[in-house]
């Protein structure tokens, strides 16, 4: 695994809006703050370290998506992710990038570090109940009332950047209906504990579990 050289809108009330981190940076923040998701992650799901993700980040325009590159090399998996930075006032659909473009990164290590593979319909499912995790799931009380606002946000008013007759429309649209279920289950479950689990074994899952356990929720 090492350096590179070389999509979706959320509504953004203020009740949620505010989680991540400080509302303007540099890039020394912004690398700051993808750590930070990146360490969150990895202890919620109990995974490995994997390499640090301030290493990979390479700071984008505001009008620029996140992205993760990839690129089979001899030996290694390299890897480039582009953040949007920010100017000023950031928004909810500025943070869920960093956090989807963390999830890439941190998905595509672990199973490239026990020697799986990874599709794009995985990474961008995992990505979704990632978000979901770290706003709803992954704080000091759970509350079913803030989760039910949080799903509302991220699955229920949600504006496409791909139409339905594209590829990455129809993936989006299946990623986003199945971490719904993947949240109601998890809201459900209510015990920290027992979500956790659940959580921990579904990431751990290939493209045809994740999406029998979602449809199973």
């Amino acid at each position: 695994m090492k350096p590179s050289d070389g999509e979706r809108d959320e509504d953004d009330p203020e009740s949620v809006d505010g989680q991540f981190g400080p509302q303007s940076e540099n890039e020394g923040a912004l690398l700051r703050r993808a750590r930070a998701i990146q360490l969150r992650i990895e202890k919620f799901y109990g995974l490995e370290a994997g390499p640090d993700v301030g290493d990979f980040v390479h700071q984008a325009s505001e009008d620029v998506r996140e992205s993760l590159l990839l690129r089979q090399a001899p030996d290694a998996i390299e890897m480039l992710l582009l953040l949007p930075s920010t100017s000023g006032a950031s928004s909810l659909d500025h943070h869920m990038q960093l956090v989807e473009g963390v999830s890439h990164f941190v998905y595509v290590a672990e199973r490239a570090r026990i020697g799986l593979p990874a599709t794009a319909l995985e990474l961008e499912l995992q990505a979704e109940v990632d978000k979901f995790v770290l706003l709803a799931l992954d704080r000091v009380r759970f509350s079913s009332e803030w989760a039910h606002r949080v799903r509302q946000v991220l699955f229920d008013r949600v504006r496409y950047l791909h139409g339905v007759e594209t590829e990455h429309g129809r993936r989006y649209r299946l990623a986003n209906d199945l971490a719904a279920k993947v949240s109601l289950r998890i809201s459900e479950l209510r015990a920290r504990a027992g979500a956790r689990s659940w959580l921990m074994r579904f990431y751990r899952s290939g493209q045809t579990e994740k999406i029998r356990l979602a449809r199973a929720a």
